[in-house]
């Protein structure tokens, strides 16, 4: 399985940007995935994740309401939408997959160590 995050940059305060993770090897419809982010000094942080059908979804409180994941089954794509953007956003934004064949509530696990395969994540900074 390889994954590629993509879409990071440079966004002021209260904008927004798209982040995509594309996903190969293996069929994207058997992975939960999910986005975790790193600020520098810091240990890596659950940020949403989503179940391999895309109907389910789970969120940590500091981004609900402003982030939307979601995915692309037929694109292998898993996306983060992140609005009203903070600089306490800042940080290198990982997608995640992990394998879970059946239906289930594996999407709610939120440790880093639950996810065997991991992008090589994008930079986010957001100024103030």
């Amino acid at each position: 399985v390889q994954l590629q995050a993509s879409g990071g940059g440079l966004m002021q305060a209260g904008g927004s940007l798209k982040l995509s993770c594309a996903f190969s090897g293996r069929t994207f419809g058997s992975y939960t995935m999910a986005w975790f982010r790193q600020a520098p000094g810091k240990e890596r942080e659950f940020v949403a994740s989503i179940n391999r059908i895309g109907g389910s979804t789970y969120y940590a409180d500091s981004v609900q309401g402003r982030f939307t994941i979601s995915r692309d089954n037929a694109k292998n794509a898993a996306l983060l939408q992140m609005n009203s953007l903070t600089p306490e956003d800042t940080a290198v934004y990982y997608c995640a997959g992990q394998f879970t064949p059946f239906d289930g509530n594996y999407y709610r696990n939120t440790g880093a160590s639950r996810y065997i395969y991991w992008g090589q994540g994008t930079q986010v900074t957001v100024s103030s």
